[in-house]
């Protein structure tokens, strides 16, 4: 099974399964045993045709007598991946995405007449590669839409937020990659003792530009092989989540409640701010994340995690003005983490209407747990109004015993002296986060 394969069968899973297309993809990897170079084409493949979904379609069905949607999956698959390559990538013969296509189509689709067809398809389109249809611009949302591949609904939500100008940048960014950061474990090296580490194992390390203990990688490879990895030098975070715990402001002896912590970076960042002394619980629904946060810990060496299998919604009365810090890092759309999972934009959103009371449900349970004069700290990886802000007023609305305080960042971050602060991938090149601080009174 070579790169082209593998994206194919990835996004087919990704259509079939309604799984995530990173975790789909990790398994085909793992499943075709593709070498480090193979199994960074297959997922740029993978990834840069659910980011250009929709755009993709519009020009192939400008070429096609047929329906996308009355063709078989992976047809319409081998499409999109045969046109990704020609629109896309410079390195790539026209002649080589065609042909790989035909052929994917040939092995398994079950039309005997879809290789041809398929071919048809993406020979019309090669010719036509210099003067394609152009997007109707006659309706923003739809244009918006079509031209950086977000649903309709998601591309009204931010313009209502943004405006037309900042939500393409937004839709922009939203289609790039992910620098991937790594955040040194200062109770066992320094930065520049992180960064040298890297450097000896041939990985491309740099500062972060604005965040502490921080750096970006590049040549990689298998992270979990290298030696800095295992001896537990450092773990992979956004920085909006590294800035989360900036933001609750654990210190050294605190006991500190992590209410929803798979798979476990926050309560690190915590743990390692507390210089291991005092205790994280880090709790989670599903019993095999404690395992997860478990093994984290023991890499990085951090003796005051306790990891632990909790409901957010349920009251456990031992806990009662237990914590000095609990965070709240709740369930959620996940639309600030588009770059990372480009396939999110595209799940139904009627479930995602529901989410408010869920995240307002763990919340008011947690706020229960924080002693007087604590800080209880709610976040989101999403960035729509009705989970971020709206859930945080309505909170402080109905616990008139928390404020909003103000919590200091780096300035380039932005300014969070409202106690509330949300984080745009195109602004700061995070994810999308937002973040919610409360002080319990005396």
């Amino acid at each position: 099974m070579d790169a082209r394969e593998a994206a194919l069968l990835a996004l087919n899973d990704c259509q079939r399964q309604g799984g995530w297309s990173d975790a789909i993809l990790k398994k085909r990897l793992a499943s075709a045993g593709l070498d480090s170079r193979d199994g960074a084409l297959a997922t740029q493949l993978c990834f840069g045709v659910l980011q250009n979904r929709l755009l993709l379609d519009f020009y192939l069905s400008h070429f096609s007598n047929l329906p996308l949607r009355r063709m078989e999956g992976r047809v319409v698959e081998a499409l999109r991946l045969g046109a990704y390559q020609m629109l896309f990538l410079d390195k790539i013969p026209h002649s080589a995405a065609v042909n790989t296509s035909v052929e994917l189509t040939r092995k398994h689709c079950k039309n005997p007449r879809a290789a041809g067809m398929v071919n048809g398809i993406l020979r019309s389109l090669e010719r036509n590669r210099n003067s394609l249809p152009t997007i109707p611009q006659t309706d923003p949302v739809s244009y918006l839409s079509t031209l950086y591949s977000h649903p309709e609904w998601l591309v009204r939500e931010f313009l209502t937020a943004l405006g037309s100008e900042e939500t393409a940048r937004l839709l922009s960014a939203n289609n790039g990659q992910a620098p991937i950061t790594a955040m040194a474990n200062t109770t066992r090296t320094t930065v520049e003792g992180l960064g040298a580490a890297l450097e000896g194992e041939g990985v491309a390390a740099q500062p972060h530009p604005w965040l502490a203990d921080c750096l970006i990688l590049t040549k990689t490879g298998n992270l979990e092989r290298l030696n800095a990895f295992q001896d537990g030098l450092f773990y992979i975070q956004d920085p909006a989540s590294k800035l989360d715990a900036l933001a609750l402001d654990p210190q050294p002896g605190m006991r500190v409640l992590d209410c929803c912590a798979a798979p476990g970076g926050k309560s690190f960042a915590c743990a390692i701010r507390m210089e291991g002394r005092g205790e994280v619980i880090a709790c989670d629904l599903h019993p095999h994340k404690k395992k997860l946060i478990q093994a984290g810990a023991n890499r990085l060496g951090l003796e005051n995690i306790t990891p632990m299998t909790a409901d957010g919604k349920t009251f456990r009365p031992e806990w009662e003005n237990a914590f000095d810090r609990v965070l709240v890092d709740a369930p959620c759309s996940g639309l600030g983490v588009i770059r990372k999972k480009p396939d999110i934009r595209y799940k139904d959103p009627d479930p995602l209407k529901d989410l408010p009371q869920v995240q307002r449900a763990i919340l008011d349970n947690a706020a229960r747990y924080v002693r007087p004069g604590g800080v209880l700290v709610y976040s989101t990886c999403t960035l729509l109004r009705r989970e971020n802000e709206e859930v945080a007023l309505g909170f402080l609305k109905d616990h008139p015993d928390f404020r909003a305080e103000g919590f200091r960042l780096p300035e380039y971050v932005g300014d969070a002296r409202t106690g509330m602060l949300t984080l745009w991938p195109h602004r700061q090149g995070t994810d999308g986060f937002f973040i919610s601080k409360f002080r319990k009174e005396e």
